[in-house]
Formats: C-alpha cells, structure tokens, sequence
C-alpha cells in the first residue's frame, strides 16, 4: 500500500482487483461445491433412469467435474483457464437442469431422457448455485488478466540479438 499525502495507506487498484479476485474465487467454489453436493446426494435416486447411461452416473460425473472445478478455482484463481473451466461447468450445469425442466427432449443417443418438468427444493438450490457460480466465474475471468508474454516481461531478445549478432 502506497501513502497518501496526509501519510495513511490506500488501497492500489491492485489490492481491490486481489480482494475481488479472491471473493469471487470464494463465490464461485461455494457455488460448485453446492452443485457437486447435490448431484452426488442424488445420483443414487436416478440409477434407474436410463439404459445405456444412467441419469445417476450423469450426476455423478457432474458432482466430480463440479468439486474439480471447485478445487482448481481455489488453487490456481489466477488463470483465466480455470475461470473459463468454472464457467463452463456452471453454465452448462444450469443449462441442463432448465433444458430438461421445460422441454422434453427425449432420450439423445446412449443418454436418457431427463425430462422433470417441476421443481423442488434440491433441484431449485442447484440452480440457483449454478447460475451464481456462472456469474461468478465469468466477472472471476473479466477481472483476471492474461499472462504477459515474455516480450512484455522484457525476456525477449532484442531484434539484433536473435541471431546471434550484436552488442
């Protein structure tokens, strides 16, 4: 932190783009890990719902993608990879469940045919993280900022010096 003039700290964009940072890495890990949570408190329920594929196992990879993406956010909240994954898992999570509330899509390939068309109180929470855990990831991704590359850094060679030649 820098002085003011009248000598108390103040806080650098740095320190509020950090704090941000961590808050929505928080934000978002809490989201997913309520996601995984109730998909892998469900997944017993629906074993039963499909042939090839059952819609249990479809939650139970959901819960292990979600606690993945979870993990990822809280060790390495500063790539924008993991932000992008995040979002990817929430946004596709809540895609789903409203997919599959109001449209009957029917069975695709090996997949069963998901189509629930109320909601109750694991369902609605579900949701809910999801969709908070997308919004999350996204301003987690917004905020963060691509890796320098090494010619920004000032590791690059000079143009006279790639070639062996200079001085």
């Amino acid at each position: 932190m820098t002085p003011e003039p009248g000598g108390r700290p103040h806080r650098t964009a740095l320190d509020r783009r950090t704090v941000a940072r961590v808050l929505l890495q928080l934000v978002t890990a809490a989201a997913l890990a309520v996601n995984a949570y109730v998909h892998a408190d469900l997944a017993s329920v629906y074993d039963r719902v499909g042939q090839q594929i059952s819609q249990g196992t479809l939650f139970r990879l959901e819960a292990a993608v979600a606690s993945l993406a979870a993990l990822l956010v809280l060790l390495f909240g500063r790539r924008r990879l993991v932000w992008a994954f995040a979002f990817l898992v929430s946004v596709s999570a809540v895609g789903a469940v409203l997919l599959y509330r109001y449209v009957n899509v029917g069975t695709l390939g090996p997949l069963p045919n998901m189509y629930e068309p109320v909601w109750w109180p694991s369902k609605s929470a579900s949701a809910i993280a999801e969709a908070v855990g997308a919004v999350a990831a996204l301003g987690g991704f917004l905020i963060t900022r691509p890796p320098r590359s090494a010619s920004a850094r000032g590791g690059a060679p000079r143009g006279d010096e790639v070639d062996g030649v200079g001085g």
